[in-house]
C-alpha cells in the first residue's frame, strides 16, 4: 500500500471500511452502532475477557459467523464474554452478545490502524468484519436504541441528583400499641400501691433522614435529622404508666416538649479507613457502640426493623455510650479476630461542656473493648469490657433496660465494670441462633462505700423465609437486668422478670416491612408481687 493509503487509515477506521464496500453510508452507520455497544459491553459488571470463542458454548460451531469470529478473535484476541464462558438469556440475547463481541473485534482492529500497526490487519479481515456487521446490523440497531434511552435516563438522573458527593436515605416507622395487664408495677414490693392498669391504644411515629456524603469513597460523613412522638410507656403519668422500664420499645423518640415531632440532629458523625485493616469512627452527636461495632445479633438489632423492645435488640453493654461522642476504632486483620476499642463521653451534651466535671473527659464516660472470633461462617463469639464512670445526677447503668434499682438516679458518681458475652449461630441460612449474658459490677465513687453486682441474659432465634419468602418469625427470652447481690445497704432483688417477645416481620416490598407482635413482662421489676404486664404492637417501617 501507499503511504498515502497508511495515512488515511490512521485518520478513520471507517474509511478504511468504504475502500472494501461500495456502501459507505451502511458501513458508517453500522460502525457507529458498534461503538455504542462497546460502551455497553464495558460498563456490564459481569463481563469479562476470555481467549477463544469457542468458549461461548450457546454459539453454534457450525455458524459461519462463529467460525469468521472465532479466526478474528485467535489471531486479535478481542472478544469479551462471562467469566463462565457462555453466553446468558435467551436465544435473542445470544445473538447481542455476540453482536457486542464482534464490535470487540472492531474496536481491537480499529486501535491497531489508529497505532500504524495497520499491517498486522489483512484485507480478508476487513472483508470479514463488514460482512459480519452487515448481518448484525438489526441487532446492532437494536442495542443502540436501548443505550440511547439509557444515556437519556442517565442525563435526567445526573441533571436532577440531590449531590454528587451526598444520598439521602430515609426511614419512616408508624407505631399503634398498647400496654395491659391488671396492675402497673409496683417498685416498692407493697402489693396496695400499684393503681390499675388502663392504658389507651396510641398510633406514634419515628421519620429519620441520613444524609450520607462520601469524599474519597471509603468514607461517610452521616447527618441524621430526627422527628417522633413515640413515648416510653413507662413515662406516662397516672394508669397510662407500666410503671417498669423493662416494657421500653426500641424505637421511641419523642422529640421537643408537649407532643413531640420537633426535627433534631439525632446523629452526626465521620466514619474512615485508616490502612487497609482499621476502621475509625468519629462520634460528635448521638455515638452509640451497637452502630459502630458487631453485636452479635443481626435479626433484632435495628430498630426499624429489629426487636420490637428495647431490650430485645441487643445486649445492655452496647448502651453505655449514652448517644455521646467519642472515638470507635474496628481491626480487622487478617484471620477470624476483629478488635474494637472506643471511648465515649456519655451524653447528648456532656463533651460540649464546659464546666468543671464536665466535658470530654472529666464528665461521665465509657471506655469499651472488644475481641470478635468468627471461626466458620456459622458461628461468631463475642467477649466484651466496658468501664463506665457516671457523674451524681447521670447515672443509669445499664441504658433502661432492667428495673429501677440497677438504672436508678445515684446522687454520688458511679463507677461500673461491665463483663459481656454473645454469640450467633448459623446452623442454616435461614436459622439463626443468638444470645447474650452479661455481669456488672458497680460501686460508689464518694460518699459512703456500696456495690451492686448485676446479671442478664437472653436468647433470640430468628426463621427466614417462614411462610412466605422475605417474612421472618423471631423469638427473645431473657432475664433483663438484676441486682443480685452488694453491700452498703445494697441487697438482691426479690424474684426474678422474665421477659418473653414474639414477633413477625413482614416483608411487603423491598421498601415496607409490617411487624406486629407481643411482649410479654413476667414477674415486672423482678418483684413476683405485680402482674404480668403485657404489650401489643403494630410498627410499619418504610424505608428509602
Amino acid at each position: 500500500m501507499t503511504k498515502l493509503f497508511w495515512n488515511v487509515l490512521k485518520v478513520s477506521p471507517v474509511i478504511a471500511a468504504t475502500l472494501l464496500s461500495a456502501n459507505s453510508a451502511l458501513a458508517n452507520e453500522v460502525n457507529q452502532q458498534a461503538t455504542s455497544v462497546a460502551q455497553l459491553s464495558q460498563e456490564a459488571n459481569s463481563i469479562g475477557q476470555v481467549t477463544s470463542v469457542s468458549q461461548f458454548s450457546d454459539v453454534q460451531p457450525t455458524d459461519w459467523a462463529f467460525q469468521s469470529l472465532q479466526s478474528l478473535v485467535e489471531r486479535y484476541g478481542c472478544v469479551a464474554g462471562y467469566p463462565n464462558g457462555t453466553f446468558r438469556g435467551n436465544r435473542a440475547l445470544s445473538r447481542y452478545e455476540f453482536a457486542a463481541g464482534l464490535n470487540a473485534c472492531l474496536d481491537r482492529v480499529n486501535e491497531l490502524i489508529a497505532t500504524a500497526t495497520a499491517d498486522m490487519v489483512s484485507k480478508e479481515d476487513l472483508a470479514t468484519l463488514q460482512r459480519l456487521q452487515e448481518e448484525f446490523s438489526a441487532e446492532l440497531a437494536t442495542l443502540r436504541g436501548r443505550v440511547d434511552a439509557l444515556e437519556a435516563r442517565t442525563a435526567e438522573l445526573e441533571a436532577n441528583q440531590f449531590s454528587t458527593t451526598t444520598k439521602l436515605r430515609g426511614e419512616a416507622i408508624f407505631s399503634v400499641s398498647q400496654a395491659f395487664g391488671d396492675k402497673q408495677a409496683d417498685q416498692d414490693n407493697n402489693p396496695n400501691n400499684n393503681p390499675n392498669l388502663d392504658s389507651n391504644i396510641t398510633f406514634s411515629n419515628r421519620v429519620r433522614l441520613s444524609l450520607e456524603s462520601s469524599f474519597m469513597g471509603t468514607d461517610v460523613l452521616q447527618t441524621r435529622l430526627q422527628a417522633g412522638n413515640i413515648q416510653s410507656l413507662d413515662s406516662l403519668t397516672g394508669s397510662a404508666s407500666t410503671g417498669t422500664r423493662m416494657t421500653r420499645l426500641g424505637y421511641e423518640a419523642n422529640t421537643g416538649t408537649g407532643t413531640g415531632n420537633s426535627v433534631e440532629i439525632d446523629k452526626l458523625n465521620y466514619a474512615f479507613n485508616f490502612g487497609e485493616k482499621i476502621r475509625v469512627r468519629i462520634d460528635a452527636v448521638g455515638g452509640e457502640l451497637n452502630e459502630n461495632v458487631n453485636v452479635f445479633n443481626p435479626d433484632f438489632r435495628s430498630s426499624g426493623s429489629g426487636a420490637l423492645s428495647r431490650y430485645g435488640r441487643f445486649s445492655p453493654i452496647y448502651r453505655l455510650a449514652g448517644d455521646g461522642a467519642g472515638i470507635t476504632v474496628n481491626v480487622n486483620p487478617q484471620g477470624p479476630l476483629t478488635l474494637s476499642a472506643a471511648y465515649f463521653a456519655r451524653g447528648r451534651n456532656q463533651a460540649a461542656n464546659p464546666a468543671i466535671g464536665e466535658g470530654l473527659f472529666d464528665g461521665s464516660s465509657t471506655i469499651f473493648g472488644q475481641l470478635a472470633f468468627k471461626p466458620n461462617k456459622a458461628l461468631n463469639l463475642g467477649f466484651t469490657y466496658a468501664q463506665s464512670y457516671q457523674t451524681a445526677g447521670e447515672v443509669n447503668l445499664l441504658g433502661n433496660t432492667g428495673s429501677a434499682t440497677v438504672n436508678g438516679n445515684s446522687t454520688v458518681p458511679v463507677e461500673s465494670n461491665n463483663y459481656g458475652l454473645q454469640f450467633t449461630f448459623n446452623p442454616s441460612a435461614k436459622i439463626t441462633l443468638g444470645g447474650w449474658a452479661g455481669y456488672t459490677t458497680a460501686n460508689t465513687v464518694t460518699g459512703p462505700a456500696a456495690s451492686a453486682d448485676i446479671w442478664y441474659w437472653a436468647a433470640t432465634l430468628g426463621l427466614k423465609d417462614f411462610g412466605r419468602e422475605g417474612n421472618t418469625l423471631g423469638l427473645v427470652f431473657g432475664q433483663p437486668p438484676k441486682v443480685t447481690g452488694g453491700s452498703g445497704g445494697i441487697t438482691k432483688e426479690a424474684s426474678t422478670s422474665y421477659h418473653l417477645e414474639g414477633l413477625y416481620k413482614m416483608k411487603v416490598s423491598d421498601n415496607i416491612l409490617i411487624t406486629p407482635g407481643l411482649l410479654v413482662i413476667f414477674n415486672p421489676e423482678h418483684n413476683d408481687n405485680n402482674d404480668t404486664i403485657y404489650v401489643g404492637t403494630l410498627r410499619t417501617t418504610f424505608s428509602f
